[in-house]
C-alpha cells in the first residue's frame, strides 16, 4: 500500500544577473588591458634593472677612484655610441656581425640536432660517434681559431666555422640528453600501438625532448654572440668584435663599453625571439611544471 502522492511544485530557475559593466568599457576591453599589462610587466622590470645598473655605474664613477679614461660616465658612453651611429660605422658593424652569427648558428644548430638524433637513437652513432664527440666537446672553441685560420685563411669561412663549432657543442649535448632519456613507457606504448621507428621518433621522441632541444638552441645562440667577438678580431674591417678590438687598441673605453652593451642587447633580443618561436613546441612542459 502506497502513501498519498504529493504533487511537486514547479521549480523556477533563477538566473544570476550579469555583473554591471561600466559605461564605455566592455569586458573585452578589460581583458585586453590585463593582457597588455601582463606583457609589459617584464619589460618594466628589465628597464628598472637597467636603470639600477646605470645608477650603480654612475655612483662608482662619481667616487673618483678610477680614471675617467677607463671608467667613462653613462653620458660619455651614450655620446660615443651616437658618434658611431652618425658616422655609419655602427650600422655596418651590426649587419656584419648579425650575418656571421646567423650563419654560424643555423649551421651549428642543424648539425648538432642531426648528430644528436644519430647518437641518441642509433647503435652505430652511440658506439662510434658519441665517444669521439665526448673527446671533442671539452676543447675550448677559442683554441680552434688558429686552426680555422690555417685551414680557411682570414676570410669569412674561418669566422663562420668558429661560430658553427661553438654552437654545435651545446646544441648536441642538450639535444642528445633529451633524446636519450625518453621514458621507456612512451616507447613501449608506441610499439604496442604499431608505430614504426620513424613514427616513434617523430611523434614521441622528438616532442618529448623538445624542451632540452630548445634549451640547447638558446645556449647555442648566446654562444654565437660570445664567439663573434673572437672571430672578428682578425682579418676583418667591420663587425662589433672588430670595433671592440680597435677600441681596446686605442684605449677608447667609452666605445668599447657601448659595443659590449649593443652586443648584449642584440643577444637578449635574439634569445627572446627564439623563446617566442619555440614556445608552441614546449607548452606542454610548462603546463606540466
Amino acid at each position: 500500500m502506497t502513501g498519498p502522492v504529493v504533487a511537486e511544485k514547479p521549480r523556477t530557475r533563477v538566473e544570476s544577473a550579469p555583473p554591471p559593466v561600466s559605461a564605455g568599457r566592455s569586458p573585452g576591453h578589460a581583458v585586453a588591458r590585463r593582457r597588455i599589462g601582463a606583457a609589459l610587466r617584464p619589460v618594466s622590470w628589465a628597464l628598472a634593472g637597467l636603470l639600477l645598473a646605470g645608477l650603480a655605474w654612475s655612483a662608482v664613477v662619481a667616487t673618483g677612484h678610477f680614471p675617467r679614461q677607463l671608467f667613462p660616465s653613462v653620458p660619455e658612453i651614450l655620446a660615443a655610441g651616437r658618434s658611431l651611429w652618425d658616422s655609419g660605422l655602427l650600422g655596418e658593424d651590426l649587419l656584419a656581425s648579425l650575418r656571421r652569427a646567423a650563419a654560424g648558428f643555423v649551421l651549428g644548430a642543424a648539425a648538432g640536432t642531426a648528430v644528436a638524433v644519430l647518437t641518441a637513437t642509433t647503435a652505430p652513432g652511440r658506439r662510434l660517434l658519441q665517444p669521439v664527440l665526448r673527446v671533442f666537446s671539452p676543447i675550448p672553441t677559442i683554441g680552434l681559431v688558429p686552426l680555422a685560420i690555417l685551414w680557411f685563411g682570414l676570410g669569412e669561412d674561418s669566422k663562420i666555422l668558429v661560430i658553427t663549432l661553438g654552437v654545435f657543442v651545446p646544441v648536441w649535448i642538450n639535444a642528445h640528453a633529451g633524446l636519450a632519456t625518453t621514458p621507456i613507457d612512451y616507447l613501449q606504448a608506441a610499439r604496442c600501438l604499431g608505430a614504426g621507428r620513424g613514427q616513434t621518433l617523430a611523434r614521441v621522441v622528438l616532442p618529448e625532448a623538445a624542451p632540452d632541444i630548445v634549451a640547447g638552441l638558446r645556449v647555442g645562440a648566446a654562444t654565437a654572440f660570445v664567439l663573434i667577438v673572437v672571430a672578428e678580431m682578425t682579418g676583418t674591417t667591420a663587425g662589433l668584435g672588430y670595433r671592440i678590438y680597435q677600441a681596446q687598441l686605442f684605449s677608447q673605453a667609452d666605445r668599447l663599453i657601448f659595443c659590449l652593451l649593443v652586443l648584449g642587447a642584440i643577444g637578449a633580443l635574439c634569445d627572446l625571439a627564439l623563446h617566442t618561436l619555440t614556445a608552441p613546441f614546449t607548452r606542454w612542459a610548462k603546463e606540466q611544471h
